[in-house]
C-alpha cells in the first residue's frame, strides 16, 4: 500500500547535483527523488508520467543567479527571456509570450500557492519570490494536473521553501561584482521539540549596466513547522520589495553589437516600484485506513507602480490586488492498486488599476486619467484525480478539474472611448477605452491522464495526454482599446499530447520526450486594437535531458530541445509562419569536475538558436552561445568563497530582441562579469 508519511523535505535532493528529471534512480543505493507540485504531497518522481524538472540547493547556491532567467536556462524547453534589472517574460514549449494576459499560460506559485490570483497574472511574478534561497524549483513543462487547472496552460514554476533544520544552523554571505553589484544573504534555523523554524533574508543592489538603471531588492521568508501528534502544520510568511530604475530598449539594427552605445538608455525616466505580501498555513492529518487530508488557507498582498516606458506618453500604471483563499485535498489507498484524491479550492480578490499620463496629449494618446476600475473576483474549483499500478509493470495517472471564475468590474471614471474629461483625442479617437460597469464568470474543465510502462528495470516508456484551458485575465476584459467597449471573450485551450523514454542507471539518467500542442481559441488584438479569441497556434518539439557520473569526481549534464511554434490561421499572421521570438534550439551542457572535496570547478554553456522577429517572418535574430565557469573553494570547516564569471568569452548578445513600430529593439547582454562570493556557516 502506499505510504503517505511526510518524508523529510531533504529526500527531494538530488543524489548528483544540479538539475534532476523525472527518470531519476530507481537503484536501492540512492535515495528517492519525490517532488510535490503535481499532487501537492511528496510523491517519488519515478512513479509521475509528466515532464517535470527539478533544481536542487546544491545547484540553487552554485549558481548564485542574479536573475531568476540564470537559473531556469538548466531546464529543457524553457527560456525565461530577460529585460532590465529583473524584469522577464516566460517560454515553457511556446514562443516567448507578451501581451497583457500572455502570463495567464503559466502558474507560478510558491509552495504549491500561486504568486498572484487566478485573472490577475504579472509578466514579471517569479521577481516577487525567494528563488535565491529556496530548497528547490520544480518545473512541469505542458499543462498542470488536476490540482492547478487555469493558468497551468504551458506550464508550471513551483519555488519550494527551505524546511527548518533539525539543528541550529546559520549561514551568511556577502558578494560583489561590476556596476556597484552588492548582496547579502542571512538564514537562520533550529528545531526545538515539535517546533522548526527558519528565517531566510537577502538585500541586493545593482548599479546598472545601462545608463540611468539599476535596482535595490530585498526578500524575506520565515518558515515555521510543527509536527505534533494529530496535525503537522506548515506555515510560511514571504515578503519581497523592488525599487528598480528601468532602461529599455535599445533601438537600431544590430545596436547590441555597438561598444559605444550598449549602455544607452532612452528612457531614463522610467521605473518599476513592486511590493507584495504572501503568508499561508497548511494543516496536514492523517486518518484511518490510509488516509490523509491536506487543508492551507492562505492570504496574499501585492502593489506595484511602473512607467510604461515602450508606449507614447509614457503611462503610470499603478495596480494592486488583496485575496485570501484556501486549498483542500483528500488522499486515499483504496486498494493495493488504486490510491484517489480529491478536492476544492476557492479564493476571493480585490483588487484595482489606475493609468494616467502626465505628457501632453499626442494623436490618441491623452493627457490625463486612462483607466481607473476596481475588480473583484471569486474563483472556485472542484478536482479529482488518482494513481492506478493497472499491471506489474505498467502505472496510470489521472485526473479531472473544474473551475469557476466570476468577474465584478466598477468603472471609476466617464466610460468610453474619450479622453478623462470626456472629450475627443487629438486624432479622434482614443488608445484607452473604458466599458461600463460589467459581470462576467467563465467555466470550463482540465484533464489529464499519463502511462508509465516498464519495458526494463531501467527503462520507462511514458506517454501524457491533456487538456487545459486558462480564462481570460482582468487586464484583458476591462483593459479596452479604441472603439471597443465590451471585449466579449471566451477561454483559451491547449490539447497536448506527449510521448517519451527515460532511463536510470547508477551513473546515467536520461529523460526523451516529443510533444505535440495545439492551442485555440487564442486571446489575441487585431488590426483594430480589439481582443478577440481568434487565435490559434501550434507546437511540437523534442526534448532531451542527460546526467552523466562520469567518475566519482567528474558529472556532464545536458539539457536540449528542438521546437517549432507556429500560426495554426492567418488570425495574427500567415498561417503556417513561424511565432516570434520562439527559437528552434535551446539547449545548455554543464561539466563539474571536484578533485578535492573542498574545490568545485563548473564550466556551462548556454545555446540560444536565431529567431524571428515578427510574425511575418522578415526580421531575424542569429542566435548566440553564452559560457559561464565557477569555482568553489572551502577554505575551512565554516568559510567558503565562490568566484563566479559570467559570459567569460565576452560576446556581444541580446537578452531579447524584437522588431516593432518599424525598428529593431533589443535588451542588451552584458559583457563578461565577475562576481565574488564569501560565506561562512555555523
Amino acid at each position: 500500500m502506499t505510504n503517505y508519511h511526510l518524508r523529510p523535505l531533504t529526500l527531494a535532493l538530488c543524489l548528483i547535483p544540479g538539475t534532476s528529471f523525472a527518470d531519476e534512480a530507481k537503484s536501492d543505493a540512492k535515495p528517492e527523488v519525490v517532488s510535490v507540485t503535481a499532487n501537492r504531497i511528496e510523491k517519488q518522481l519515478k512513479e509521475q508520467s509528466l515532464a517535470i524538472s527539478i533544481i536542487d540547493k546544491e545547484a540553487i547556491d552554485n549558481l548564485g543567479h542574479t536573475h531568476i532567467s540564470e537559473l531556469l536556462s538548466q531546464t529543457p524547453g524553457v527560456w525565461i527571456s530577460r529585460g532590465n534589472g529583473q524584469e522577464h517574460l516566460t517560454a515553457i514549449r511556446s514562443a516567448v509570450l507578451t501581451g497583457t494576459g500572455s502570463c495567464g499560460a503559466f502558474y507560478f506559485a510558491e509552495d504549491g500557492i500561486p504568486l498572484r490570483a487566478p485573472g490577475f497574472c504579472n509578466v514579471n511574478g517569479l521577481f516577487d519570490v525567494n528563488a535565491e534561497q529556496a530548497e528547490r524549483i520544480e518545473v512541469i513543462r505542458g499543462p498542470g494536473t488536476a490540482v492547478h487547472g487555469s493558468n497551468a496552460l504551458n506550464g508550471v514554476i513551483n519555488v519550494i521553501s527551505a524546511a527548518p533544520a533539525s539543528e541550529p544552523e546559520t549561514h551568511v554571505s556577502v558578494e560583489g561584482g561590476p556596476n556597484n553589484y552588492g548582496r547579502i544573504k542571512v538564514s537562520h534555523s533550529d528545531t526545538v521539540g515539535k517546533h522548526g523554524y527558519r528565517l531566510s533574508a537577502q538585500g541586493n543592489h545593482d548599479g546598472g549596466y545601462k545608463d540611468d538603471s539599476g535596482f535595490d531588492q530585498q526578500k524575506f521568508n520565515f518558515r515555521h513547522d510543527y509536527h505534533g501528534d494529530t496535525w503537522n502544520i506548515q506555515s510560511l510568511l514571504s515578503a519581497s520589495n523592488l525599487n528598480q530604475e528601468t532602461a529599455g530598449y535599445l533601438i537600431g539594427k544590430d545596436a547590441y553589437k555597438d561598444s559605444g552605445r550598449k549602455r544607452e538608455n532612452p528612457n531614463p525616466e522610467a521605473y518599476r516600484n513592486s511590493k507584495s505580501l504572501r503568508y499561508y498555513s497548511r494543516f496536514e492529518r492523517e486518518g484511518d485506513k490510509d488516509s490523509r487530508f491536506v487543508v492551507t488557507p492562505y492570504a496574499r498582498f501585492t502593489e506595484m507602480a511602473f512607467l510604461q516606458h515602450f508606449l507614447p506618453g509614457t503611462p503610470l500604471e499603478e495596480n494592486g490586488e488583496r485575496s485570501v483563499g484556501v486549498q483542500t485535498a483528500f488522499y486515499q489507498n483504496y486498494s493495493d492498486n488504486v490510491t484517489l484524491y480529491n478536492g476544492f479550492d476557492m479564493e476571493a480578490t480585490s483588487a484595482y488599476l489606475e493609468q494616467s499620463q502626465s505628457a501632453p496629449s499626442v494623436a490618441s494618446f491623452p493627457t490625463g486619467q486612462h483607466y481607473n476600475y476596481d475588480v473583484d473576483s471569486l474563483y472556485a474549483a472542484w478536482f479529482v484525480g488518482g494513481d492506478w499500478q493497472a499491471a506489474k509493470n505498467t502505472k496510470v495517472n489521472f485526473g479531472a478539474r473544474y473551475d469557476l471564475q466570476f468577474y465584478d468590474y466598477q468603472n471609476n471614471m466617464i466610460s468610453g472611448n474619450t479622453a478623462a474629461d470626456g472629450g475627443p483625442c487629438p486624432s479622434g479617437t482614443c488608445r484607452y477605452a473604458r466599458p461600463v460597469d460589467d459581470k462576467e464568470h467563465f467555466k470550463n474543465s482540465s484533464l489529464n491522464a499519463g502511462v508509465i510502462h516498464a519495458i526494463s528495470a531501467n527503462t520507462d516508456i511514458i506517454l501524457n495526454a491533456s487538456h487545459g484551458f486558462r480564462a481570460p485575465q482582468a487586464a484583458e476584459l476591462y483593459r479596452l482599446q479604441a472603439q471597443q467597449l465590451n471585449a466579449n471573450l471566451d477561454e483559451e485551450s491547449l490539447n497536448s499530447i506527449e510521448a517519451g523514454f527515460r532511463g536510470s542507471w547508477p551513473t546515467l539518467n536520461y529523460r526523451i520526450a516529443l510533444y505535440w500542442m495545439q492551442k485555440d481559441d487564442v486571446i489575441i488584438q487585431d488590426s483594430d486594437r480589439r481582443n478577440i479569441n481568434d487565435g490559434e497556434t501550434l507546437d511540437r518539439g523534442i526534448e532531451a535531458d542527460f546526467t552523466w557520473q562520469l567518475s566519482p569526481s567528474l558529472q556532464w549534464q545536458l539539457q536540449g530541445s528542438y521546437s517549432k511554434h507556429q500560426y495554426g490561421n492567418d488570425a495574427l499572421a500567415a498561417e503556417g509562419n513561424e511565432l516570434d521570438t520562439a527559437p528552434r534550439q535551446l539547449a545548455s551542457t554543464r561539466l563539474r569536475w571536484q578533485p578535492l572535496s573542498h574545490s568545485t570547478f563548473e564550466v556551462d554553456v548556454q545555446y540560444q538558436g536565431e529567431y524571428f522577429l515578427d510574425g511575418d517572418n522578415l526580421h531575424r535574430y542569429p542566435g548566440h552561445t553564452l559560457a559561464n565557469i565557477r569555482w568553489r573553494q572551502q577554505l575551512t570547516t565554516q568559510l567558503y568563497t565562490v568566484l563566479r564569471i559570467n559570459n567569460v568569452t565576452d560576446i556581444d548578445y541580446a537578452e531579447r530582441a524584437d522588431y516593432a513600430f518599424g525598428n529593431y529593439r533589443y535588451f542588451v547582454g552584458e559583457p563578461r562579469a565577475a562576481y565574488l562570493e564569501v560565506g561562512l556557516d555555523f
